[in-house]
């Protein structure tokens, strides 16, 4: 028989039912994070990776794909797909430097202007809003449990970029 451990306040919580209790929690922001994905891109043929790609283009003006990339935090491979796809869609446009043939600056279109002020604000915008207004210590209690937690799924070394996304663009 496993031991469980009572919960000094209620004497109800075992481990089993706390482990259970994550896992409903992780859950719950894997869904979130999966329709919040299928809504964007149902309602405006989105995923997170070209919207966050499309707010920083909004917010720096023209730049180079690498730049961003650097900016959206996603390979080169990713951001390329990225690009095509907006590009495809009128949202963006690719001219060559005049310097340096090799180079691309990516800007905005009118069209793209007009997707990004329709579209709702990225999910990690939601979130950061919300932490910022947590005590620091609350914030990195929560960093260091979800720290802890992604070591104990074996995901502490796998490359992430700061988006909220379930989209089939690999970050």
């Amino acid at each position: 028989m496993k031991p469980t451990h009572r919960d000094s306040a209620s004497g109800t919580n075992d481990v089993a039912s706390v482990s259970r209790n994550i896992l409903i929690a992780l859950r719950r922001i894997i869904r979130t994070v999966a329709l919040h994905s299928r809504q964007l891109m149902e309602e405006h043929g989105l995923t997170s990776v070209q919207l966050a790609a499309l707010h920083e283009l909004a917010g720096r003006g023209p730049l180079s794909a690498r730049e961003l990339a650097r900016c959206v935090q996603v390979s080169q491979p990713t951001i390329t797909g990225v690009l095509d796809r907006l590009e495809q869609r009128q949202l963006i446009t690719r001219t060559r430097g005049s310097k340096d043939r090799r180079t691309l600056h990516i800007a905005m279109t009118d069209q793209g202007r007009e997707m990004l002020a329709a579209a709702p604000p990225l999910l990690q915008q939601q979130f950061t809003a919300a932490l910022a207004q947590l005590e620091s210590w609350e914030q990195t209690m929560i960093l260091a449990t979800l720290q802890r937690i992604a070591a104990m799924m074996d995901a502490r070394d796998l490359p992430a970029a700061p988006l909220l996304e379930t989209a089939p663009e690999q970050l």
